[in-house]
């Protein structure tokens, strides 16, 4: 079944939410201490990402143009609209905004190597390990999110299942039209521009400043028609050597 890893993931999050709302009579200071403690963690595992790039290039069109894309399509005001219209229905938490939980947590479960790996895993090969890692991880995540953010984290649940299922959907056939060498070329250069979205996220939990992280995401996107072109230019250039 190539779903179930994306299944358990989903389910951790909605697990380790209940949990952190647990945690919502703790005081102010040991809730700020925790989300300070998780954006400093967030911004170091985006600095790992973002080093694995080798066509840093690449990279930065990426976030240029897909930054572009987003703030003329707007996607944060989308998804705050989205957030604000699940607050209206659970009702205003006191210990967060449920829109800010929602997009918060569903930017930080979704951008990263392990939602493309695992999925992918899932849809090739039906093995799941990499998304059952990421279940424990994102789990005890939203335990500490909920905790400081409010119930808005669990929402984010639905999007990280629908994004990974979509993906392991795809992986079911992508093989047929994609080489092993390309995907490989993908999902570093994806990992390398995910892994700068993760660290605007960490310096926005950390207060330093208020990017549009949101807007960033079509640059995931944009990296992988760049990567395509590189790769199969590089492939036309050594074809057409060959011939001379």
């Amino acid at each position: 079944m190539s779903l179930l890893g994306t299944i358990v993931n989903g389910i951790a999050i909605i697990i380790g939410s209940f949990l952190g709302l647990f945690w919502s009579n703790i005081s102010e200071k040991i809730k700020n201490t925790i989300l300070q403690a998780m954006a400093l963690a967030v911004c170091i595992l985006g600095i790992g990402m973002g080093l694995k790039s080798e066509q840093f290039l690449i990279v930065i069109a990426s976030l240029a143009i897909g930054g572009a894309l987003g703030e003329w399509w707007d996607l944060e005001g989308k998804l705050n609209q989205i957030g604000k219209w699940l607050e209206t229905k659970v009702g205003k938490q006191n210990q967060g905004s449920v829109a800010t939980g929602f997009v918060t947590a569903t930017l930080v479960f979704v951008v990263g190597a392990m939602s493309i790996v695992g999925a992918l895993d899932s849809g090739l090969r039906h093995q799941h390990d990499v998304l059952y890692t990421k279940a424990l991880i994102d789990g005890f995540c939203a335990i500490l999110f909920t905790s400081a953010l409010g119930i808005g984290v669990m929402f984010s649940a639905i999007p990280v299942v629908l994004y990974q299922g979509a993906i392991a959907l795809l992986a079911t056939q992508i093989d047929r039209f994609v080489s092993q060498e390309l995907m490989d070329a993908l999902i570093v250069e994806i990992t390398g521009t995910g892994g700068i979205m993760i660290v605007a996220i960490g310096l926005n939990l950390l207060g330093v400043t208020t990017i549009r992280v949101a807007n960033l995401l079509p640059g995931l996107l944009i990296t992988t028609i760049l990567v395509f072109i590189v790769e199969k230019w590089g492939s036309i250039v050594a074809f057409s050597q060959g011939l001379f």
